[in-house]
């Protein structure tokens, strides 16, 4: 029997918290369609904030700016979202506060691990960033913070702080970036399929595995 093999590029930021529901949703998408569909999962980069500082900024004071929103109305997102994630196995930092950070950093590494690393552990440092953003809201534009993320995922740290050192992979990242900017992605998560279908925003596990299921079953492409 030949399993139908996927190819998926989740463009995403490490610094979305729907974008981690969306992850925790496929990834229980996938183990449901396990036997039926495999898939190959590369994770592209997408800033929410390409323009911030390197000190960061408050989380509160960033979303009432961006979006106008009030303090009990980020209340009730976070209570949404932390819901979310727990269905999903993803657990979010209860008190929601601290800072956002300019995540191009980030974004450098996992394009390093997506092009150097073993099969997997673009995938482990992109859990491992999600997790100290999230789940313990750690300073993401923080080389120390990064690096114990690439270490968590078992990549090189002596490479990846060389990497980070310097420009490397700069010019990929924004390469890769500008790619779905100009083919309309302009929100994450975007599951892209098969580089034709997209998934747009952090599905449930269901709305994942249907959508999964039927572009399996349809034409060779």
């Amino acid at each position: 029997m030949n399993i139908p093999r996927l190819k998926i590029d989740f463009v995403s930021d490490v610094s979305c918290p729907w974008c981690a529901v969306g992850l925790g949703g496929l990834e229980q998408a996938l183990k449901r369609l396990d036997g039926q569909v495999a898939a190959d999962i590369t994770f592209q980069p997408f800033e929410l904030n390409p323009q911030m500082g390197a000190e960061g900024q408050d989380i509160g004071e960033h979303l009432t700016e961006k979006y106008g929103s009030t303090p009990e109305q980020q209340a009730q997102i976070r209570g949404t979202i932390a819901a979310r994630g727990a269905e999903v196995g993803f657990p979010f930092n209860p008190a929601g506060r601290g800072r956002i950070w300019n995540t191009f950093d980030a974004h450098r590494l996992l394009h390093w691990a997506a092009e150097e690393g073993a099969p997997g552990q673009q995938h482990a440092l992109k859990k491992a960033l999600m997790a100290a953003c999230h789940t313990r809201s750690e300073a993401m534009g923080h080389h120390e913070v990064l690096l114990a993320c690439v270490r968590e995922a078992g990549l090189d740290g002596a490479r990846a702080q060389a990497i980070l050192a310097s420009d490397e992979f700069a010019q990929d990242v924004r390469e890769r970036e500008q790619f779905y900017l100009s083919h309309g992605i302009h929100a994450v998560p975007a599951v892209i399929v098969n580089d034709r279908h997209l998934i747009s925003g952090g599905q449930p596990a269901a709305a994942y595995e249907q959508a999964l299921r039927q572009i399996a079953a349809g034409p060779a492409e």
